[in-house]
């Protein structure tokens, strides 16, 4: 058995070592960050093959392209059981996950293969190539890929070559007499990007606009991470670098948590977007974690469990100061039986090592702090947990602010994180002051997605989700076709926007609240047309339009400018019809939704009540078999039977450019309020009442004297 010396007198410092011609047999020596794996003979190896090989990378095999690559075979060779059982440990590893491991020379690059599912890991499978090769004399790489253009010494002279077992005399010479060739064909160099830790600091003005935007980006990555549960809260610690307490901003998922090769892909500066839209992912473009985290703060450590695997992870702004290139310790262990282990197949233990004594140094966390978080998965549970310190500065305070509520968990006054400068976001033709949308997380959370299924708890206290499509009266929905694609709107009046002088359209894609109470028509030019008027529209995956990466706003193309316009025609036809007209009704009259609903606290479907049902007597956690529902959280959700009322999508003499608007056949609007207090669609067609047209001046027929 070959120890850590064996190891680094067989790796050589001034050239590498090759076989020689003359060798019987290749064997190879193959080892994972100077620790041995296994000794191993090549089957039909390429000439100058080194002798020792060194596992540098390990990735996935859908990153490799293996076209126009040669092969090679290996074949264990094991001087000891050790041997033998590390081969096999290491070959498994490779087929269960689908990797491929890399080990690089000056001159070669190889890459050994998975094994097939059936395969006795005795002949595996590895491919190489010519990466560059090196001049005889300094040592640098000349010559285009694939010519042998290269002497295996350091140096080369008249005395020595002759004398070389390493090459056969003809290829010295043909070298030899190549090399002028070679240095006039110029060095074969290939240039890669070094990440400056500044970068950190650019990476979190995507949105420095919104700071919740931050947030919701880890939001979403639970989301997509398929949890149910999450908690946000801020707490203070004690930091011992800074010698006083700090606030801390936890997110605390329960999905299905990373694997080290997760952690490594999270920490890359973007990835490869799919080529298939999934309308049920929100994650596309591999920055929402650094973003969102360098928003927040300067630091930022995630700790990740799956089944059979635990990592962790820093991000960080205060271990990177002053360096030249950008530094994230990772350190991961596999589950052995009860417990977990250091995994020495992704990393050393030297590295490990060094890696936990960064995050010690740069961060409150000791070991007794990570087990006690680590502790918080229990038995095999799986999810992630992110902390993030030295948090953002509003002045002298912190942009945030946090309140924990009362204790109890009373919902006259829960817990809340809110941005301290209390602004209101810029919006055309906005002129209410009251939108707690833009500074209080919880009113955020209760709107971000379509159809809310995850707990989301802030500040300790659970977030009740508003679904706003069910929480309209005066419902309708209505259907266009922009630029070929279909566009489905539910339009109505919310009581709670329209005491705050609120309107516009809620624009979601794949369920992720994008754009909030977006103006569209009149609404952008008088600030009481459509007040308490608002519209829930959905991109389902169907491609209509594209979302910016920090996912607070579309792109700005043409089929964003046709919805625009069609939001605002249908918006303004809603309002003539319902709401532009003299009602009178009684002081303090309230207007309830059409229908309301009621969430399960276990299996999170909605559930529609029973007219007249009074929702303050429901608990606070409520389950499907209570009243009035008394059911199973087996049966699916109803589903609002509507009427249907066919209409023209075009109406004379609203808009001078009807030619120019984007709509194509017939659009549907299907009416959900048939009570008795509301107004009928053939009703609202026939008003011609003059006090209906005093906004917008009289009748043509009444404007010539």
């Amino acid at each position: 058995m070959l120890s850590d010396a064996d190891v680094d007198n067989k790796i050589p410092t001034q050239g590498l070592r090759y076989a020689d011609a003359s060798d019987s047999e290749y064997y190879i020596l193959l080892t994972k960050d100077k620790k041995p794996i296994c000794r191993t003979r090549c089957l039909n190896p390429p000439e100058h093959l080194p002798h020792h090989w060194n596992v540098n990378d390990i990735v996935p095999t859908s990153k490799i392209i293996l076209d126009g690559m040669s092969h090679c075979f290996l074949s264990p060779a094991p001087e000891c059981s050790r041997d033998h059982n590390e081969w096999r440990r290491f070959l498994i590893y490779l087929q269960g996950r689908d990797m491929v491991a890399i080990a690089k020379f000056k001159f070669w690059e190889f890459y050994i293969l998975p094994p097939d599912q059936n395969s006795n890991f005795t002949n595996i499978r590895v491919a190489y190539k010519m990466e560059k090769t090196r001049n005889a004399s300094n040592g640098r790489g000349h010559g285009e890929s694939g010519r042998s253009c290269q002497v295996v010494r350091p140096t080369a002279t008249k005395a020595n070559i002759n004398d070389s077992p390493t090459l056969p005399v003809n290829i010295v010479k043909e070298t030899v007499s190549r090399e002028n060739a070679c240095i006039q064909a110029g060095p074969l160099e290939k240039n890669f990007v070094r990440a400056d830790p500044s970068y950190l600091q650019t990476l979190g003005q995507a949105h420095s606009g919104w700071i919740f935007g931050a947030i919701a980006e880890l939001v979403d990555n639970s989301r997509d991470a398929k949890a149910t549960k999450l908690e946000i809260s801020i707490e203070s610690i004690y930091f011992k670098k800074a010698g006083k307490d700090i606030p801390m901003l936890s997110i605390i998922d329960d999905g299905h948590g990373m694997t080290h090769q997760d952690v490594v892909r999270m920490t890359y500066f973007g990835h490869k977007q799919p080529d298939a839209d999934d309308p049920n992912r929100i994650g596309r473009f591999g920055v929402g974690f650094k973003t969102g985290a360098m928003r927040l703060g300067k630091d930022a450590l995630v700790l990740t469990q799956t089944a059979d695997s635990r990592s962790i992870a820093f991000l960080s702004q205060s271990l990177n100061q002053g360096k030249d290139n950008l530094e994230i310790p990772i350190v991961s262990y596999y589950r052995k039986g009860q417990f977990m282990e250091l995994d020495t197949v992704v990393q050393s233990e030297a590295t490990a090592k060094y890696n936990l004594k960064s995050i010690k140094e740069f961060s409150p966390f000791n070991k007794y702090l990570i087990g006690e978080k680590a502790g918080l998965f229990q038995d095999k549970c799986t999810g992630t947990q992110i902390y993030i310190w030295n948090l953002d500065q509003w002045g002298s305070n912190y942009c945030l602010e946090w309140d924990n509520g009362l204790n109890g968990g009373s919902s006259f006054h829960q817990g809340d994180i809110l941005i301290r400068s209390r602004r209101i976001r810029s919006r055309p033709g906005q002129i209410s002051q009251k939108v707690p949308l833009d500074y209080s997380l919880r009113s955020y959370l209760e709107v971000i997605f379509l159809v809310p299924r995850m707990k989301i708890y802030v500040q300790g206290s659970l977030v009740r989700s508003r679904p706003l499509a069910k929480s309209l009266n005066k419902t309708c929905v209505e259907t266009g076709i922009i630029m070929g694609k279909s566009a489905h709107l539910t339009l109505g009046r919310c009581q709670l926007e329209w005491e705050q002088m609120n309107c516009g359209i809620f624009l979601y894609w794949h369920g992720r609240l994008i754009e909030a109470y977006k103006r569209v028509g009149g609404m952008i030019h008088n600030g009481d047309t459509g007040r308490g008027v608002i519209g829930v529209i959905d991109d389902e995956g169907n491609g209509l339009v594209w979302v910016h990466n920090n996912k607070q706003g579309f792109l700005d193309c043409e089929p964003y400018a046709r919805l625009e316009e069609w939001l605002g025609k249908v918006a303004d036809e809603y309002w003539d019809n319902k709401f532009d007209s003299l009602n009178v009704v009684k002081d303090g009259a309230l207007y309830k939704p059409d229908q309301e609903w009621v969430q399960c606290n276990k299996c999170r479907k909605w559930r529609m009540l029973d007219p007249g049902f009074d929702t303050k007597s429901l608990p606070v956690e409520w389950f499907c078999y209570m009243k009035p529902f008394e059911g199973l959280c087996d049966l699916p959700e109803q589903k609002v039977d509507a009427g249907v009322v066919t209409v023209s999508a075009k109406r004379t003499g609203y808009d001078s450019r009807e030619n120019s608007l984007p709509f194509e056949g017939i659009a549907t609007i299907k009416v959900e309020d048939m009570s008795s207090d509301s107004i009928g669609l053939s009703r609202m067609a026939e008003d011609s009442s003059p006090l209906k047209r005093i906004r917008r001046g009289l009748p043509r027929a009444c404007k010539k004297v």
